[in-house]
């Protein structure tokens, strides 16, 4: 399997630092029926928790957050990355980046099933192009 490397659009939300916010905030997304492609979410102090969300159409997540009063975020951009899983595979991206001289602000990547794995990772708006450049994107 390739690998595939795309820009992506994402919003993130913030929610009270408590058990179960996370779970209605998907919960209405469901409903909305808003198509993940991925998340990612951890705290940010005063008793929040911030989550990203890369949404597979973010029209559709617009149109859904504006019916359900979300506050969120305006639209940035990520690297969803996914292909086929091996050894060194992140050293290999982010070798990528460091050649260019660009800094990852925050990076998570997973194996899945079938040999494959995905990675999500954000670098500054001002390095977004010679990031896409630099990976192929």
């Amino acid at each position: 399997m390739a690998d595939t490397v795309r820009r992506v659009q994402y919003f993130y939300v913030e929610v009270t630092d408590r058990p179960g916010e996370g779970a209605k905030l998907f919960e209405r997304l469901k409903e909305a029926k808003v198509n993940l492609l991925s998340f990612t979410a951890f705290p940010v102090g005063a008793g929040k928790a911030q989550i990203d969300l890369v949404p597979a159409d973010p029209n559709a997540f617009l149109e859904a957050a504006k019916r359900l009063a979300l506050k969120y975020s305006p639209s940035r951009e990520a690297f969803l990355l996914q292909g086929g899983d091996r050894v060194g595979v992140v050293a290999d991206v982010l070798g990528k980046l460091a050649a260019a001289k660009i800094n990852v602000t925050a990076a998570n990547a997973c194996a899945a099933p079938g040999g494959t794995f995905g990675m999500i990772l954000w670098v500054k708006a001002a390095d977004v192009g010679a990031a896409a450049k630099a990976l192929g994107a």
